[in-house]
């Protein structure tokens, strides 16, 4: 099973679409399968999935031979079903105006930009993946096709560098942890 995962606004659903075509497999949207089972609770304007549930359904339900998406994977997917997981990544300043447009809350927003500058969903993948399944690529500034070529060339095992992403330096450096850090 092939996975691409990261926070919202990162590109991982347009590239997953493309490159579950090109390389011909089954594209599984994991926010799909727990609204389908009917494993996640509304609160607000959000949705909390039972990820223990979500991921015996991922288990018993999903074909092996499938690409996963969705923001989840690191704790709904067990490692030994995944041959290759990939976590995209973007500048958390360009992440804001993606948010906006969305109209997320600002608790929201802030939730999920501070998800970014710390790559706890990187961090998550590998400890749950460990270092020779998981991959981060950054999204920033890249066009779709070079993205696709470069998701593409790791799950194909071509060109498995690891790009380094690290935008708490770059936060830091500009003095604006208070900015993404208020709540």
């Amino acid at each position: 099973m092939k996975v691409i995962t990261g926070n919202p606004g990162t590109g991982k659903h347009t590239i997953a679409k493309i490159i579950s075509k090109k390389i011909g497999i089954d594209l599984v949207d994991i926010n799909l399968v727990a609204k389908k089972e009917g494993i996640f609770k509304k609160k607000n304007k959000t949705f909390d999935v039972d990820v223990e549930k979500l991921r015996k359904i991922i288990d018993k339900k999903i074909n092996k031979n499938s690409l996963l998406v969705g923001h989840l994977a690191p704790y709904a997917v067990s490692s030994k079903n995944v041959e290759s997981i990939i976590v995209l990544r973007r500048n958390p300043y360009k992440l804001q105006s993606v948010y906006k447009k969305r109209q997320y809350t600002e608790k929201k927003a802030l939730e999920n930009l501070g998800s970014e500058i710390l790559g706890v969903i990187y961090y998550d993948a590998l400890r749950e993946f460990g270092k020779k399944k998981t991959f981060q690529v950054d999204t920033t500034n890249r066009s779709v096709s070079s993205i696709v070529k470069k998701v593409e060339d790791i799950f194909r095992g071509k060109k498995r560098t690891e790009e380094t992403v690290d935008w708490l330096q770059l936060v830091m450096k500009k003095g604006d942890m208070k900015r993404f850090f208020s709540y």
